[in-house]
């Protein structure tokens, strides 16, 4: 249990650590000179890669064992983490940070099989809120730790850091991680699971590459964006055909299944956007250094802690339904709480809307996973457990290239009345973003684009914030509508071992 969680607490921290340092990757001298589309892509590349490998990851873990595929998916992570720490450019870093997103695909499907695996039906919500619990740590340690290391070392550090801890997860692995003896053997389905890389891939590409410069109508981001769904249908249409399928896709016929899953992809995608405009908030408008800002984020993760350790005595007594309901609509009334700050806002109202947001996510994570997991059969928990994973970088990367696009878009309408002073280029390099314009500031005909570039920059957080709360607040209608008590096909088959019972279930 505890490599575990150690585990996926690195796969998480990588989601979350590059942001403290976007800002220091900008920079020409002391960092990469990356460019915001660079910088979005660098980000996006370990979620595009994660969502895509993450069926693959848990089909792995179905027909190998969850120690192994685990143990793969340390050294992967390991080297591609020491590749982007001296990466010699931008594109390099993104293609290294690709690579650590595939060994996070391969781990995080292992560490949730086994702790699925290895608890009783039980002892289960509780294990699985310290998995979740995980996600609180990262959020805690990526923006704190990252803003300490930046603040001593060069930018390559952040991704140094991983290598004591992969050294650390596989000394565990070893010692304390036992073999998974399969429940059946099960065949490797290739063609299904080279469709699922390529249609997730294409999809999360698509989106990203919308939410960049190219925009959402460039013929590259719409056939992207189709060839994806296509091939993802014919996925599906495989899948369905096999006698042994890599995912069996009649999961989601299961509506506690289906409906769990998007709920966490509306989420992560909502919470992944907000930290991406939460940084550059705090360092750009306020000013805060690296690691003010790093302290002031870490805020959400006292918050994540509380949720998941109250969910299972809470849905003991409310019920999974109106828990999981009650912590969207928090998380969303928290993304939408973004309008009232402003260049003035004291840091700790931030403080405050951060831990309520924690609290809210919390409340959902644990119990919307282990009602998918107890909805399927033991010989599937890998790949029920990609699916529960894959929500997170699907819906990570879907939010910051989606969220993004609108904070871009809102910010260049905002301060095109500003820049109509400046030459040509210099206006082109302002309409890119905040930052840009700030490095403008001390140019002639630049005295007053400082505050204008900040006052831009608000407006568009206020609008990207208004259409994060509205989407994640549509996931709490999805969870009163749908999240109803019903049997799963392998329950109403086998019993109750894998989920709550039965008198419980059927007061959801």
């Amino acid at each position: 249990m505890s490599v575990a969680v150690l585990a996926q607490t690195l796969v998480l921290l990588d989601h979350t650590i590059l942001n403290i340092a976007l800002e220091t990757l900008a920079e020409p001298g002391a960092g990469l000179g990356a460019s915001p589309a660079e910088l979005a892509w660098a980000v996006a590349s370990y979620s595009l890669v994660f969502a895509a490998c993450g069926f693959p990851g848990g089909a792995l873990a179905d027909r190998f064992g969850a120690r192994r595929v685990l143990v793969a998916g340390l050294l992967v992570l390991g080297a591609a983490a020491l590749a982007a720490a001296f990466a010699p450019n931008a594109a390099a870093l993104i293609v290294a940070r690709g690579g650590m997103g595939a060994g996070g695909a391969l781990i995080t499907p292992a560490t949730l099989a086994l702790v699925t695996r290895h608890t009783t039906a039980a002892a289960r919500p509780r294990a699985l809120a310290v998995w979740a619990s995980s996600g609180a740590v990262a959020v805690a340690l990526g923006p704190l730790v990252g803003g300490a290391l930046l603040e001593h070392f060069w930018w390559g550090s952040v991704f140094l850091l991983n290598l004591p801890v992969v050294a650390v997860c596989l000394a565990g692995a070893g010692l304390l991680v036992p073999r998974t003896r399969q429940v059946e053997r099960r065949g490797l389905d290739l063609p299904g699971l080279a469709l699922s890389v390529a249609g997730l891939g294409l999809l999360v590409y698509g989106a990203v590459r919308g939410g960049g410069r190219a925009g959402w109508s460039d013929p590259g981001t719409l056939v992207a964006l189709a060839a994806g769904l296509v091939l993802l249908a014919l996925f599906t249409v495989v899948e369905r055909a096999r006698a042994e399928p890599g995912l069996d896709v009649r999961l989601f016929a299961e509506p506690r299944f289906a409906c769990g899953g998007l709920v966490l992809l509306l989420l992560f995608f909502g919470l992944a956007g907000q930290l991406f405009y939460c940084a550059f908030y705090l360092q750009g408008v306020r000013g805060l250094s690296a690691q003010g800002a790093g302290a002031v984020m870490m805020s959400a993760a006292g918050g994540i802690v509380l949720g998941n350790q109250v969910s299972p005595a809470l849905t003991r007594t409310l019920t999974v339904r109106w828990v999981t309901a009650a912590g969207t609509v928090l998380a969303g009334l928290t993304f939408g709480g973004y309008v009232f700050l402003d260049g003035d806002s004291p840091p700790v109202w931030l403080v405050l809307l951060l831990f309520a947001q924690g609290a809210g996510v919390g409340l959902v994570v644990a119990p919307m996973t282990t009602e998918m997991m107890a909805a399927i059969p033991p010989h599937q928990t890998g790949a029920g457990a990609a699916v529960a994973a894959a929500a997170r970088p699907v819906g990570s990367a879907l939010g910051v290239a989606v969220l993004g696009s609108v904070l871009a878009a809102s910010y260049r309408r905002a301060v095109r009345p500003a820049l109509d002073g400046l030459p040509g280029t210099a206006r082109e390099r302002a309409m890119d973003s905040a930052e840009a314009a700030r490095s403008l500031a001390g140019m002639p005909g630049g005295a007053d684009l400082l505050a204008a570039a900040d006052r831009a920059y608000l407006h568009a957080m206020h609008v990207t914030a208004v259409w994060t709360a509205l989407l994640t607040l549509g996931g709490a209608v999805l969870v009163v509508a749908h999240l109803r008590p019903r049997e799963s096909r392998y329950e109403a088959h086998h019993g109750h071992g894998t989920a709550p019972p039965a008198g419980r279930a059927r007061r959801r």
